[in-house]
C-alpha cells in the first residue's frame, strides 16, 4: 500500500509538471510565432538606406548617454569612445566613476584630459556624495562624475541628475554599441511620442573580431561558456521580447542598453537603490506609474539597434550574475504583487506580470523538482521511462525547438554572423544547451531563491577580461 501512494504520489506530481513545461514552452513558441511579423517589418527597415536621412535630421530628439561604471579600467575607455565615436549629433555622455577602487578614473583622466568643474545642477533625486565633476578638453559633450560608491542604481541616478536632454540612454560600461543603433532606437521616439520606453538586442562580443571599438566582423566564439550563450541571447532577446510588442509591451528593458523619457524617471524617483535587478525594477514601476495617471504609452522592443556585450567566460562569474538575474526578478514580482491579475493595469496586469511570476520566476523551482522527481523515480521504480522521456521533452526538447526557430530565424533575416560555420556553430550550442548547461543555470537560479529569503543584496565580483581579450 505504501509502495501504490509512493507511486501515485510520484505519478501525479509528473503529470502536473509534465503539462507546466508543456504550456510554458507552448508560450514562448507563441512569442516566437508573433515575433515573426515584427521581425520581418523592421528587418525591411534595417535594410532600408534611406534610414541615413535620420542623421541629419533636425527633429532627432537629444539623448543623454548615462554610463556608471565601478572597476571597469579594463574596458572604460573602450565604451566611451564607442559612445563617442556614435553617428548621432545630439548627444551627450555622462560617466558614473562609482567608487572605483582600480584605475577607471585615472584612465578617463589620461584618455579625455579631464579638468575640474563645477556643478551646473540641483539634484532632483537623493544620491551618494558627489567628490568632483568634470569636463574634457577635447571632447565638449564628456562629462565625468566622482562620487561616493552607492551601487549602479546610485550612480545612474546621479548621471539621471545631471541629465540635459529630454531622453536618457542608459548602458552598461562594458557595452560597445554600434554607430547606427541611437538613430535607430531613437526613431521609435520620434514616430510614436506615446513610447515612454524602448529595449533594443544585446549580443555576445566575446569572439568577435573588434577594431576601433568597432565589431568589424561578428563571430560566435569556440569556446564553450561564451558560444551556448550566444543562441539563448537570441532566444530572449531577439525574439522572445519582440514577441510581448504584441501582447502589451515589454516588462523589462536591459541595463546595458535601454532608452526611456527622462521625466518619467524623474516621476518615479529613478532607480531603486539597492535593487540587484535596477532594469527590471525600473520597468515595472514605469508601468505601474503610467497606467495609474492614465498616461497612454508603450514600453516597445526594438530588434535592428545592436549593442554587443562580453558575456562571463568562467562559471564562478556566469553563476554570480545568473543568481543575481533571478533574485532581482524575485523581489521585483514580490514587491509589486499589487499587479498579478489585477485589470487596472491592462495587459500589464492580466498577462505579462503573470506570466514572468508563474513562467519566468517559478520555472527553475519546478524543472528542478521535476528533475529530482524523475531521478529518484526511477531509482526507486516508481516512474517508467516512458514518463522521463516526456519529460525532458517537454523540459528541455520542446526548449531546444524554440531555440533552433530563433537560430533559424536570426539566419533568414539579419543574418548577423555571415560565415556559415558561425551558423553551425549556433546550431550545435542550441543542440548542446540543455546537457549540462541549462541544469547548471537551473541551480543558480534555485540558489536565487534561498538568497532572496536570507534578504541578500550582494552583487558579487564581476570578473571581465575586456574587449581586446573578448576578440579571442
Amino acid at each position: 500500500m505504501t509502495f501504490e501512494l509512493l507511486e501515485r504520489v510520484f505519478s501525479d506530481t509528473g503529470v502536473l509538471i509534465l503539462w507546466y513545461f508543456v504550456a510554458l514552452n507552448s508560450f514562448y513558441g507563441l512569442l516566437l510565432v508573433l515575433s515573426v511579423p515584427h521581425i520581418l517589418r523592421h528587418w525591411e527597415l534595417y535594410k532600408d538606406d534611406e534610414v541615413g536621412l535620420y542623421l541629419t535630421s533636425e527633429r532627432l530628439p537629444a539623448i543623454s548617454i548615462l554610463v556608471p561604471a565601478h572597476n571597469m579600467e579594463s574596458c572604460i575607455v573602450d565604451t566611451v569612445e564607442c559612445l563617442l565615436a556614435l553617428e548621432y549629433s545630439r548627444h551627450e555622455v555622462i560617466v558614473v566613476n562609482d567608487g572605483s577602487t582600480d584605475r577607471t578614473l585615472e584612465k578617463l583622466r589620461e584618455r579625455y584630459d579631464l579638468y575640474e568643474t563645477s556643478p551646473l545642477f540641483e539634484a532632483p533625486l537623493e544620491t551618494q556624495e558627489v567628490r568632483c565633476h568634470y569636463r574634457s578638453k577635447g571632447h565638449a559633450n564628456l562629462r565625468v562624475i566622482d562620487k561616493v560608491q552607492g551601487g549602479k542604481a546610485d550612480a545612474l541616478n546621479t548621471a539621471l541628475c545631471l541629465a540635459k536632454h529630454p531622453l536618457v540612454l542608459c548602458v552598461d560600461a562594458d557595452t560597445l554599441i554600434e554607430k547606427s543603433a541611437l538613430h535607430r532606437l531613437a526613431r521609435a521616439f520620434l514616430v510614436d511620442p506615446k513610447v515612454a520606453a524602448a529595449g533594443a538586442t544585446i549580443r555576445v562580443a566575446n569572439g568577435c573580431t573588434i577594431s576601433s571599438q568597432t565589431i568589424e566582423e561578428p563571430r560566435v566564439p569556440d569556446e564553450f561558456l561564451s558560444g551556448v550563450q550566444v543562441p539563448e541571447y537570441l532566444r530572449g532577446f531577439l525574439f522572445g521580447r519582440l514577441g510581448w510588442n504584441s501582447l502589451g509591451g515589454n516588462l523589462i528593458i536591459s541595463g546595458a542598453f535601454g532608452l526611456f523619457q527622462k521625466d518619467h524617471l524623474l516621476a518615479i524617483r529613478g532607480y531603486k537603490v539597492g535593487s540587484v535587478g535596477e532594469d527590471l525594477d525600473l520597468v515595472v514601476r514605469l508601468h505601474r506609474y503610467l497606467r495609474e495617471k492614465g498616461i497612454a504609452y508603450s514600453v516597445p522592443f526594438i530588434p535592428d539597434p545592436i549593442a554587443w556585450t562580453e558575456v562571463p567566460s568562467d562559471l564562478a562569474t556566469l553563476g554570480r550574475q545568473r543568481e543575481r538575474w533571478h533574485r532581482g526578478l524575485i523581489v521585483t514580482m514580490v514587491n509589486n504583487l499589487g499587479l498579478l491579475l489585477n485589470p487596472r493595469y491592462g495587459r500589464v496586469g492580466m498577462v505579462i506580470f503573470p506570466f514572468f511570476v508563474l513562467g519566468e520566476m517559478i520555472a527553475p523551482v519546478i524543472e528542478f523538482l521535476g528533475l529530482v522527481l524523475t531521478v529518484s523515480g526511477l531509482a526507486l521504480g516508481v516512474l517508467d521511462l516512458t514518463f522521463a522521456l516526456l519529460f525532458l521533452s517537454a523540459a528541455w526538447g520542446y526548449g531546444t525547438l524554440v531555440t533552433l526557430a530563433s537560430v533559424v530565424m536570426e539566419e533568414v533575416t539579419f543574418k548577423c554572423y555571415p560565415r556559415f560555420s558561425d551558423f553551425r556553430r549556433l546550431v550545435s550550442f542550441a543542440l548542446i544547451e540543455s546537457f549540462g548547461y541549462r541544469q547548471l543555470t537551473v541551480l543558480w537560479r534555485v540558489q536565487g531563491f534561498w538568497n532572496a529569503l536570507r534578504g541578500s543584496t550582494s552583487w558579487g565580483t564581476m570578473k571581465r577580461r575586456g574587449f581586446a581579450a573578448a576578440e579571442s
